[in-house]
């Protein structure tokens, strides 16, 4: 027998070999030590290895622990103690023993040997096909359990399971057996750095195994719950707590680099917003930012009222506006309803924005490294490529449905994971619930991932048809189960917003394809943009959907001739092509002359669902496919060293390639101005006097899309007053054809016409009369004019039609129509 002091390493440095060793961690285990110690003792000498030894870590007890491993290494030389001065944890006791050891393969064991010791060969038979751990598991198909625990122990122990092997561990379904055998090398090594006393050291141990690629087998064991045990299951938030720090102080400096680049880049985009959220509007979102931050306004206070959230009538009053078919996101502005209204919309805003395209980076840097490349910087910038490409850049501005696409990586690798078939099912079911979640960010950009994941998958069949058909059953059947999931998730929404009030089949915007030119140069807020030239090419700064610049168009041929014997780079390279020429649109321009020839797109222009895009924006997908071939590329260089002078040459013109083609698409802050501020009128609640319960307040000109001021009014007024009109998709006509705004009415064409024009109509009974019927179906109270273009013309206009001059307050105008309609 002998008596240690905690060690390291060097303390079994110069002794001799076993075969094996067995460490028994104790703490105030004297009733039941003795017979866990002979059990092991016997199974060792009957059928064990001839070297062995059974370390016994006294932790402190206050009992004959210490007493009883004494009595059996009396009997038994090869029986050891180890004795800490203090109770320190079990994490201690186990790493004492474990640096202590001398045994080529380590079985740790609890004393309560809830697992046989008969179950060691089980263990080692792992260890022997090539495993270095191997870990009795209660989870496994083929484990018996012989006496089962409490069951809200059982709930509570699996929950915790399942957060610490998210966190920490994944692969590993029970990470809480106390039977586990290792490498005794490799697990002297892990335990030499491992820093947690607790009895999550487990955890951290298999972390250790998993980061250093060393196999972890998981055997399915005998099992039976003993009583007395010391661990209480609601100890595993302590567990999840440990693992996070110390996760936290273990992360390479490259980890935590990456994330908070992204986020500085995205800070940057975004500086001027940050600048006074409230105060600060984006140039060129138009009226876009104005329709967000109403959205975020509405659906928190619907959330705060418990109302529908699929539903408001504050805009269009009385018909008002059917949120689920507008992009009101609420995946985002729910959950952010508290940021909403403890901050207001505006903050909101710029968060979703800012944190948004980061989080959109880093999912694609985290798929990048997962599954495609070994460089994490490579990773980072094929992530970074997929976040802020210029198509997303541009839609940064005015549309986070288009630009916040974090769940793409997310959806991408759970189908991954389905041809994969490990665990078919749960994979799934995840998908299942990652798609439900995406429709509630954004429906068309979903519809654009599944056009980019149909064109690889026929491209990848194309390419490696075996391997093709060999993945096609497992993934279909995949995404039946992942169907039956999202369904019924998102049946309810989705019948709102295809039936329910104000809903629309379809939105008219023409046909707005990509000039062929547009794919080749650079967009507006691109380092190398020109902003006229953009313009020529595209609708709208909002809608330069392409623009990724000769040099990387050129960089991404070459990639994929390249490294054209991998199935997927081909498959990629296709994706891109076909994704390119659909986005041309119905009829692609030939360059040089005004003919047309027509393009793919007619196939599906159509089609429900694809004939509400914008098939210009169909060239988005191309963005994390080159972001993938620029991962790939820039692994190859920097994980292949040069052996000769000529492969130096190529690595270093492969490098200024990538800087050529990528250096030019680095984006530019977006600028800001000062946003006009509401009217005391509205700001003070002044309007409470004129508008009533029920009724609505009309802005003169009355909202429409062009023309969002009341919006901003409305969110200064804490949401208190409706308006008709207003920035929304809407129904129009008996077909019910999505448009832009409310349908047309006789005034609000009318003052429309003189905001634009400057001019004062004629002003007769038919136009009285279609005032006073509008104003019947608006339920209005009041008109109001604020600053407003051509302000003179318009109170002119409406002075008319109501017959009576209007009362000044501070810098409104006001006509009270309470005995009017």
């Amino acid at each position: 027998m002998s008596i240690t002091q905690p060690s390291d390493p060097s303390v079994a440095a110069d002794d001799a070999t076993v075969d094996l060793t067995v460490i028994v961690p104790a703490y105030n285990e004297e009733d039941r030590l003795a017979p866990t110690l002979a059990a092991i003792r016997d199974h060792l000498r009957s059928c064990g290895p001839a070297d062995w030894e059974l370390i016994v870590v006294d932790d402190g007890s206050t009992d004959a622990t210490a007493a009883v491993t004494e009595a059996a290494a009396a009997e038994e030389p090869r029986i050891r103690l180890l004795r800490t001065p203090a109770n320190r944890g079990k994490g201690h006791a186990v790493r004492t023993g474990v640096l202590a050891s001398h045994g080529r393969r380590v079985l740790i064991t609890d004393a309560d040997l809830a697992t046989p010791i008969e179950e060691l060969g089980l263990l080692s038979r792992a260890l022997d096909e090539g495993a270095t751990a191997a870990v009795g598991s209660r989870a496994m198909p083929g484990s018996r359990i012989a006496v089962r625990q409490n069951p809200l122990r059982v709930l509570l122990g699996r929950l915790g399971a399942r957060l610490i092997r998210a966190a920490a561990v994944p692969g590993i379904r029970d990470t809480q057996c106390g039977f586990k055998l290792f490498d005794g090398d490799k697990v002297r090594t892990a335990f030499g750095t491992s820093r947690l006393d607790g009895w999550s050291f487990d955890v951290e141990i298999l972390r250790f195994f998993h980061d250093k690629d060393w196999e972890v087998a998981e055997v399915p064991v005998r099992w039976a719950h003993q009583p007395g045990s010391k661990v209480r299951p609601l100890a595993y938030p302590k567990v999840l707590a440990d693992l996070i720090r110390l996760r936290w102080r273990t992360a390479s400096p490259t980890r935590l680099l990456i994330p908070a680049l992204f986020l500085f880049a995205s800070f940057v985009l975004y500086a001027g917003l940050w600048g006074g959220p409230g105060d600060r509007y984006l140039v060129d979102s138009g009226s876009d930012q104005q329709q967000w931050e109403w959205f975020f306004a509405v659906t928190a206070d619907n959330v705060a009222h418990l109302r529908n959230p699929l539903f408001t009538d504050l805009q269009n009053f009385p018909l008002g506006v059917n949120l689920m078919a507008n992009t009101a996101m609420l995946g985002l502005s729910v959950p952010l309803a508290p940021v909403t209204l403890a901050f207001g919309p505006q903050v909101t805003w710029a968060i979703v924005l800012t944190g948004g395209l980061a989080a959109t980076a880093f999912s694609w840097y985290w798929l990048l490294a997962r599954r495609f490349v070994r460089s994490r910087w490579a990773a980072a910038l094929g992530g970074a490529f997929c976040a802020f490409a210029p198509p997303m850049v541009s839609h940064g501005v005015a549309h986070p449905n288009f630009a916040v696409l974090f769940m793409m990586p997310l959806i991408i690798d759970r189908a991954l994971r389905l041809c994969e078939g490990a665990r078919p099912t749960r994979d799934a079911v995840v998908l299942g619930l990652f798609l439900a979640y995406q429709i509630f960010l954004g429906e068309e950009v979903l519809l654009l991932a599944v056009t980019g994941l149909l064109l690889f998958a026929f491209g990848y069949a194309l390419a490696a048809p075996d391997v093709a058909r060999a993945l096609a059953g497992r993934l279909l059947r995949g995404l039946g189960v992942a169907a039956l999931v999202a369904v019924p998730l998102v049946a309810v929404p989705l019948l709102w917003q295809f039936q329910g009030p104000q809903s629309y089949h379809s939105v008219l915007h023409g046909q707005v394809g990509n000039h062929p030119m547009a794919l080749l140069e650079y967009a507006t807020r691109s380092l190398a943009g020109d902003e006229k030239t953009a313009a020529s090419l595209s609708l709208n700064r909002t809608e330069e959907n392409a623009f990724f610049g000769w040099p990387l168009v050129v960089l991404a041929v070459a990639v994929v001739v390249h490294l054209r014997d991998q199935p997927r780079v081909r498959a990629l390279g296709f994706t891109a092509l076909a994704a390119a020429v659909l986005s041309l649109g119905q009829n692609i321009p030939l360059l040089g002359t005004d003919k047309t020839l027509p393009g793919p797109w007619r196939l599906v222009a159509k089609m429900p669902f694809f004939e509400s895009v914008i098939e210009s924006r169909v060239a988005m997908i191309c963005a994390p496919v080159l972001g993938i071939l620029l991962a790939l590329a820039c692994d190859r260089l920097a994980v292949r060293r040069a052996r000769s002078e000529r492969e130096a040459s190529r690595r270093l013109l492969g490098w200024a390639a990538l800087v050529v083609a990528v250096l030019p698409l680095v984006p530019t802050p977006y600028r800001t101005v000062e946003r006009t501020p509401a009217p005391p009128f509205v700001a003070d609640g002044t309007w409470r006097e004129y508008v009533r319960p029920g009724r609505s307040l009309v802005p003169v000109p009355v909202p429409s899309p062009g023309e969002v001021t009341a919006l901003g009014w409305q969110i200064e007024a804490d949401l208190g007053f409706a308006f008709p009109g207003g920035y929304f998709n809407g129904p129009w006509g008996p077909d019910r054809v999505g448009i832009y705004g409310p349908e047309p009415r006789a005034t609000s064409d009318l003052l429309g016409k003189v905001r634009e024009s400057g001019k004062v109509p004629d002003v007769g009974d038919r136009q009285r009369a279609d005032f006073r019927h509008d104003l019947d179906f608006w339920r209005a109270d009041a008109l109001v004019l604020g600053r407003a273009d051509n302000a003179l013309a318009l109170r002119e206009t409406v002075t008319r039609l109501v017959g009576a001059q209007p009362e000044r307050v501070g810098d409104t105008w006001v006509w009270d129509v309470r005995g009017k309609s």
